[in-house]
């Protein structure tokens, strides 16, 4: 089975041993700088790499977050997709520097319900979110709903359409994103077929490239962990 290699922000962090599960999803976007994204926040390559509002690379690590009044947004490659693509897994990011420590670490997940049930997909941890439950994975999906916190109208001059909470409902509606959004709001009604929170289980795995050179952060650590087989 072909498993897209999809970007994750887990809401917990992690620790050098490796993580396994059963745990349950939601979604979100909301273009706000990541977790991940601010330095010193644990024990990686280097933070993970962040846009401005013309989705090109920012290099200051410190650059405050569009959710926060500042420039620095999660970067459009962030959207899922098969392969080579991204997509966080945790609740929106606070506006300032959190404090929780996230650690990067990258997930091989299999769904369990659903009309995805037995399809796998790979996560990188990349964010935090204070109103996450244990072992939720908050997959960063455009169209998911921006949740807490809205970056996406500072960041594409335009308020993204469907509910804070959930999104949009099909897939007709990503028309209306920005361009450089669309497929990662499509894939959500093609691959994904619009599951909604779906169950999963869980095992840490170690970074595909594919997510790496999305991220451009990679666990310091991360080759003691098993590498994802699909």
């Amino acid at each position: 089975m072909h498993a897209p290699t999809l970007l994750a922000v887990l809401g917990a962090a992690s620790t050098a041993t490796a993580l396994s599960g059963s745990g349950r999803s939601t979604r979100y976007w909301d273009c706000c700088k990541t977790s991940c994204a601010w330095s010193g926040k644990a024990a990686v390559s280097q933070p993970v790499t962040t846009c401005d509002n013309n989705n090109s690379p920012i290099s200051n690590a410190n650059a405050p977050s569009g959710c926060d009044g500042g420039s620095a947004f999660a970067c459009a490659n962030n959207s899922p997709g098969p392969s080579a693509t991204t997509s966080p897994t945790a609740s929106p990011p606070p506006p300032s520097p959190p404090s929780r420590p996230p650690a990067a670490p990258a997930s091989k997940i299999t769904f369990t319900s659903g009309p995805v049930s037995g399809k796998t997909m790979v996560v990188q941890s990349t964010n935090t979110g204070g109103d996450l439950g244990s072992n939720q994975f908050d997959l960063m999906m455009p169209g998911g709903g921006v949740g807490l916190f809205d970056g996406c109208t500072r960041q594409y001059g335009q308020a993204l359409p469907g509910q804070q909470y959930g999104g949009i409902s099909s897939r007709s509606e990503c028309a209306q994103f920005p361009a450089q959004l669309r497929a990662g709001c499509e894939w959500r009604f093609d691959w994904f077929q619009n599951a909604d929170n779906p169950n999963f289980n869980f095992e840490q795995v170690q970074c595909p490239s594919e997510l790496v050179a999305r991220s451009n952060c990679r666990r310091n650590d991360d080759a003691s962990f098993p590498a994802f087989r699909p």
